[in-house]
């Protein structure tokens, strides 16, 4: 990443425009005169006034947020790094708990573990976007199957990161967050179909980002912290807009969470989450103060002083290579097959564990894999359409091609009659045209003046779409900020890359919509690609994009039993607007920004 701005020089906006920029206190350098000494301290105000040079800026100095990224959360990002996985893992040996389960650390005290108390131990557990495998497969020119099981060596493999450290820990669970994203595709559906504008109209200005109201149509994907972060500071308007649920990552760190804290008996402050994730900002997201225990630990239990995350650090593809050179350990060296199933420490709820590792039950299967069609970024838009083709027999699909191939219009058709519009908007440029077209119109303060602020109407198909699938990069989330890029392939493979970007990311698509058989699991993963339920026969007519609508609520409604906690505080968050503070007055900036970025809740 680009350097980190200084926490010397802080306003809580970088810039209150549009326009992306370096913060506006930033002074010119000056060449000092002769009779000037150069150890002495010389104040602003002393300084000559020149007009600035023009500013330098990438796109993780702006996380992709056009000059609206506070200076707390730029310390935020840097506290969550592969330097902070090594130091949680030398921080305290793993929970007796999961050593007593089968986990590759070892103790015969079950109550102590090198001289500390059960109290001071952690259950380690990471979970890995299928976006990152698919980067590491292109790398390394490796199947996404070989990239999974690599990235399993390295975090709990022999020849991992447990061959060093002060206790060697490793990670007892690895989790792929498609688990997750099923739950997340099958609850979106049915957001869409109970989506409703007389409802949401009702909604008070307090409550329009509000995890209890029902969004207004059209719905807008809520998986992408840099869309989200965007929105809640320059365009609130559409937060009555926004779906409702967890991203992938956040389900995820909810479940560990919940479920081991319940079932291992240890507080989740004990369990310590990575997420390894296409993008910097995920690392924002983890920093949410909605995304944390407080939102969803029982009122009878007795809540810490600080929050705890439900993840509690992110790391890119990209920081996962750092993670394990920092270990002198050649990721490519890594044996690229499974880890030995008798050393594998079954996840303590039998139900869960099939769901979150299919491919490591007996007999094996594997998810169906992605199609081209439903794009890199989950298939959200996809398995909706799909979804409310099957309510519609004999209905067909029809796509159309925007401005660029980042904007993509959908349409559900049954005997000529458009029974559902919706659309693909990827990169802040399309994103922009789209909330312009959300804008609502403000009655003029002139005496009889018409509606102003608006800009021309929108099309009628425009203004009909029931669902729009937002992603900050152009391409999707295979094109993420934090995934390996054309210009690091060679360096990393000891060899010129001729590759174009354009190529590259074609690469990265193509691995992420492959998946490969693996030997015993063939007839299982060729049932489940046809439609087939992982686990368990189901009516066909469950069927929606090889997932099981029943299965996947049976999951939810498992765990909110286990845990006795309400499924709405499991799967739904909420929104809020976000006010500048640039101009207001300035007081102690930097201490308060560095209780924000210490405190586990985040800094939004």
């Amino acid at each position: 990443m680009s350097a980190i701005l200084s926490a010397d020089d802080l306003n809580d906006f970088i810039s209150p425009g549009v326009a992306c920029i370096k913060p506006v206190e930033t002074l010119p350098l000056q060449k000092p005169a002769d009779t000037v000494n150069s150890y002495e301290v010389t104040t602003e105000d002393k300084l000559p006034a020149e007009p600035p040079p023009p500013a330098h800026i990438t796109l993780t100095d702006c996380l992709a947020c056009s000059g609206c990224v506070t200076s707390a959360e730029a310390v935020l990002i840097s506290l969550q790094s592969h330097s902070e996985v090594l130091h949680a893992l030398d921080s305290a040996p793993c929970a007796s708990q999961q050593r007593q389960r089968g986990s590759s650390c070892t103790n015969d005290d079950p109550e102590v573990s090198h001289g500390l108390p059960r109290e001071a131990e952690k259950v380690f557990v990471a979970s890995v976007s299928p976006q990152v495998r698919a980067s590491l497969a292109a790398t390394y020119g490796t199947t996404e199957q070989e990239a999974e099981w690599m990235v399993e060596q390295l975090l709990s493999g022999p020849y991992g990161l447990r061959t060093g450290g002060k206790y060697g820990n490793d990670f007892s669970w690895i989790i792929d967050t498609n688990a997750m994203r099923e739950l997340g595709l099958v609850l979106g559906a049915e957001e869409v179909l109970a989506s409703s504008d007389s409802l949401a109209a009702t909604t008070s200005l307090q409550a329009e980002g509000a995890a209890t109201i029902q969004p207004k149509k059209p719905i807008l994907t809520s998986a992408c912290p840099g869309w989200i972060c965007y929105a809640e500071k320059t365009h609130p308007h559409v937060l009555p807009h926004l779906s409702r649920l967890k991203s992938p990552q956040a389900l995820t760190g909810t479940l560990v969470k919940t479920i081991l804290s319940q079932t291992l008996n240890v507080d989740p402050s004990q369990i310590w989450h990575l997420a390894i994730m296409p993008c910097f900002d995920k690392k924002l997201e983890a920093s949410r103060e909605e995304l944390t225990d407080s939102y969803w630990r029982p009122s009878s239990s007795p809540k810490p002083l600080t929050p705890v995350r439900d993840v509690d650090c992110v790391i890119t593809a990209r920081e996962l290579l750092m993670l394990a050179e920092t270990r002198s350990i050649s990721f490519p060296g890594l044996p690229r097959q499974p880890l030995a199933r008798s050393s594998r420490t079954p996840f303590p709820d039998p139900k869960l564990d099939i769901f979150l590792f299919p491919h490591l039950q007996s007999p094996p299967s594997r998810r169906k894999p992605q199609l081209p069609a439903a794009g890199s970024s989950g298939g959200y838009l996809y398995h909706i359409l799909r979804t409310q083709q099957c309510l519609h027999p004999g209905s067909v699909i029809r796509s159309t091609r925007g401005r660029n191939a980042d904007v993509i219009e959908y349409t559900l058709s049954l005997h000529d009659e458009v029974l559902f519009r919706a659309a693909r908007y990827y990169g802040f440029r399309n994103i922009q045209n789209l909330v312009r077209k959300l804008k609502p119109a403000r009655q003029s303060r002139m005496p009889g003046g018409k509606m102003v602020g608006a800009r021309k109407p929108a099309s009628k198909s425009e203004m009909d779409y029931a669902y729009v699938e937002v992603m900050a990069c152009p391409g999707g989330c295979t094109n993420g900020g934090g995934q390996i890029k054309v210009e690091d392939v060679g360096a990393l493979q000891g060899v010129r890359s001729g590759q174009g970007q354009k190529e590259w990311l074609a690469r990265v698509d193509e691995a992420y919509y492959s998946m490969e058989d693996d030997g015993s699991a063939g007839e299982e993963a060729a049932r489940d690609a046809e439609g087939e339920a992982p686990v368990n026969s189901v009516d066909e007519n469950d069927m929606v994009n090889g997932i099981s609508i029943s299965y996947v609520k049976g999951i939810l409604a498992h765990w909110a039993a286990l845990t006795g906690l309400d499924e709405k505080k499991l799967v739904y968050t909420s929104y809020r607007k976000v006010e500048s503070d640039v101009g207001k007055e300035k007081g102690r900036e930097t201490e308060r920004v560095i209780e924000l970025a210490g405190k586990i809740g985040g800094g939004w």
